[in-house]
């Protein structure tokens, strides 16, 4: 009989070894260890104790302590894959968290930038090389924060001539590989910002002035305090890949495209930003223009 903790720390090698994110890992190990915590209240401390009322126990008493039914969902999440791999790997014999319900919730739509406003921010960070062109490859490629965090020198193609080049994408996450459109304003800024890039052997492209990888906490805050001095409300640095699938689906270019582009799994993930824009040129264009 398995004890709980240990069910937990195999369960984190799992997800390590299927190469999640560390904030992924670090999310569901926390989320799991509250779980446990609540657990240990019941006095239950080996698998086969553990019922469905237990976990919708858990639940309620988060929603109850605070938390936002968005974040309790997210919670479920985390509480029905770490019972799911428990099961499949013939830990439990039974999965308590196969029938329990996510609160309901109602999702905020996506926030869009105006022309406007990425213009402002654009020209907020036009005297900081590395941050404008963060922000250029975030709005002319749509591609992940994590996945501009890990670009590498040897991702980057530069075309010729003018002409745009090309960025690959590795496959992170369950996201898949893919080739991502370098188009002449992104490029350019790029460039601009590498001519400047301290002098490293560091692989990765956005590096500290001290040569090490630039994290995702950091761009995400650097994102933040240029948005807020453009005077730009309620907006993240996430909003800037809204912006980019949008605003291209808004001037009609082709949905497969886009969504190919933007690295969504399902096509359906993409067809949920029409319902919060108007598309005035449907078209159904196969390329991109600049934003």
């Amino acid at each position: 009989m398995i004890p709980i903790h240990e069910a937990h720390q195999k369960f984190i090698d799992h997800l390590n070894e299927k190469n999640r994110s560390q904030s992924t890992v670090l999310a569901y190990g926390k989320d799991i260890d509250q779980l446990i915590e609540f657990l240990g209240e019941l006095e239950k401390a080996h698998l086969s104790e553990i019922s469905k009322e237990d976990i919708d126990g858990f639940l309620a008493k988060l929603l109850k302590n605070g938390y936002t039914p968005k974040s309790v969902s997210r919670k479920t999440n985390a509480v029905k894959t770490f019972f799911r791999f428990l099961k499949v790997n013939e830990f439990v014999t039974d999965d308590p968290a196969l029938l329990v319900s996510h609160p309901r919730f109602e999702t905020k739509p996506p926030r869009i930038l105006s022309e406007t406003e990425y213009r402002a921010l654009r020209d907020t960070a036009q005297n900081d090389t590395r941050t404008y062109a963060i922000v250029e490859l975030l709005l002319q490629t749509g591609m992940r924060i994590g996945e501009l965090s890990r670009i590498q020198n040897s991702d980057l193609k530069f075309g010729a001539g003018g002409r745009g080049g090309e960025i690959r994408i590795d496959q992170f996450n369950r996201h898949p590989e893919r080739a991502v459109p370098l188009n002449y304003r992104s490029q350019k800024a790029l460039q601009a910002y590498l001519n400047e890039r301290p002098k490293t052997k560091a692989d990765h492209v956005f590096i500290t002035r001290t040569g090490k990888s630039l994290l995702v906490r950091n761009i995400r805050s650097t994102i933040k305090r240029y948005l807020e001095l453009a005077g730009i409300e309620d907006a993240t640095v996430n909003d800037l890949r809204h912006t980019f699938i949008a605003h291209h689906l808004k001037r009609g270019a082709s949905l497969v495209l886009v969504s190919k582009i933007a690295g969504h799994r399902r096509l359906s993930t993409t067809e949920k930003y029409l319902d919060h824009i108007q598309v005035t040129a449907p078209q159904e264009k196969m390329e991109l223009a600049e934003l």
